[in-house]
């Protein structure tokens, strides 16, 4: 499987991106998965539902299957710092590409996605100066960009999500995932 991280400042369009990178890799007959990172408590079970009352109730872990899907949720006991590489191991291996939305600070090769801040809104670093882990830039002002980027750092355009597919699709072998075990 080939995994790539998109990392980037909430409202840069990353969701949006990867939305349509998903769509064009399926139309070529790709299978992906997603990994996206959420902030704090978040829930996908409904209040009243089956799920949510044995969660209610204690369980570590509820999965629910159907002969459609599947679904794991699974209640860490203390917070803590979370690993990709252990998210990327609950995956089907037997997948195409993973995308990985948000884990800005893992290990993974990475797609930017940047936006300028729009008129009163606080500075957006880019993180390719110091993430060596970033292989692309995706914006959709390039000229907005300070003058000294990273080589041999590639420009995409962030409103181009076929030339994005394309890319990863051509660039392949970069993103082969190995397990750092």
């Amino acid at each position: 499987m080939k995994v790539v991280g998109f990392a980037g400042y909430s409202g840069a369009g990353k969701t949006t991106l990867v939305e349509q990178v998903i769509a064009r890799l399926r139309a070529r007959g790709l299978r992906v998965s997603v990994v996206k990172h959420a902030h704090h408590r978040f829930d996908i079970d409904q209040p009243g539902k089956d799920s949510w009352r044995h969660r209610q109730a204690g369980a570590f872990e509820v999965l629910v299957v159907s002969d459609q899907r599947l679904a794991l949720m699974r209640e860490f006991e203390q917070p803590g710092a979370l690993d990709i590489h252990a998210m990327l191991a609950e995956l089907d291996a037997g997948v195409d590409w993973v995308l990985v939305e948000g884990f800005k600070h893992g290990d993974l090769p990475k797609i930017e996605v940047w936006r300028a801040p729009a008129a009163g809104e606080a500075e957006r670093p880019l993180r390719c100066t110091g993430d060596a882990g970033v292989l692309a830039l995706a914006t959709d002002d390039p000229q907005k960009l300070p003058a000294s980027l990273p080589a041999p750092l590639v420009l995409l355009d962030l409103n181009q999500p076929d030339a994005v597919a394309g890319w990863l699709i051509e660039q392949s072998a970069r993103f082969e995932y190995r397990s750092p075990e």
